[in-house]
């Protein structure tokens, strides 16, 4: 039998790349456009790197907390979904079995193929509300440590991502010099944190490379221009 089966190469870890996506994303481009914008209105690079490291510092004790909040909220909804659909098969039976039918019917079933699967259910009262909860509600059930590692891995990626752009001005005392090198290097960074995301979600790695890119250069060259606008 062994012979007949295939490997299939999905990507399992969807909640940990988003959980790095988000943070990795906002630590390169929001200190990589304060940087760009304090650039257009002072000399020294000191003031950049101070202000670049609280931003980091606060964004992603920020971002970690939301992230942290986000997965608590999917658990507080899901267990409290649970409740309901079970009170649903215990007080409604027949109008569940009747959103059963409709489920499979969307597959294209009919009664002949489903009302063994049905009865099956019913004879499994936990299985009958973990069915439920999956294709009638579109909901899996969350990891309960899914928070803590949330908050650490956003927190974590947006740390890492901040400090590149601000590499060049720990480099060098003149925010002039730094800035041209700021720019290379978060660009570079962008469009190969773009190119791995691609990789990793299945879509076109170098388009994906070229949107991630493009999008932290137009917010920092927006941040650089209003800041020489009022200075």
């Amino acid at each position: 039998m062994s012979s007949y089966l295939h490997p299939e190469a999905h990507f399992r870890s969807s909640d940990l790349l988003r959980d790095i996506v988000i943070g990795m994303a906002d630590g390169l481009t929001v200190p990589f456009a304060l940087a760009a914008g304090i650039s257009g209105a002072v000399a020294g690079s000191g003031v950049v790197v101070t202000a670049g490291l609280a931003e980091i510092v606060a964004g992603s004790i920020a971002m970690g907390l939301g992230g942290y909040l986000a997965a608590q909220g999917e658990m507080e909804h899901y267990a409290s979904e649970l409740v309901r659909e079970e009170q649903e098969i215990i007080e409604k039976p027949q109008a569940e079995i009747a959103e059963i039918a409709e489920v499979f019917r969307a597959y294209g079933l009919t009664e002949q193929h489903y009302a063994g699967l049905i009865e099956g259910l019913k004879a499994n009262p936990s299985a009958w509300r973990d069915f439920m909860m999956r294709f009638e509600l579109g909901l899996e059930k969350p990891d309960p440590n899914r928070a803590g590692r949330s908050a650490f891995t956003i927190g974590a990626s947006y740390v890492l991502g901040g400090l590149v752009p601000l590499a060049p001005y720990m480099a060098t005392g003149s925010a002039s010099q730094a800035l041209p090198w700021s720019i290379g290097v978060t660009l570079v960074a962008l469009a190969a944190f773009g190119f791995v995301k691609g990789r990793f979600t299945g879509a076109a790695p170098l388009k994906s490379a070229l949107q991630t890119a493009g999008i932290g250069g137009f917010a920092a060259a927006a941040a650089f221009a209003l800041a020489r606008a009022i200075g």
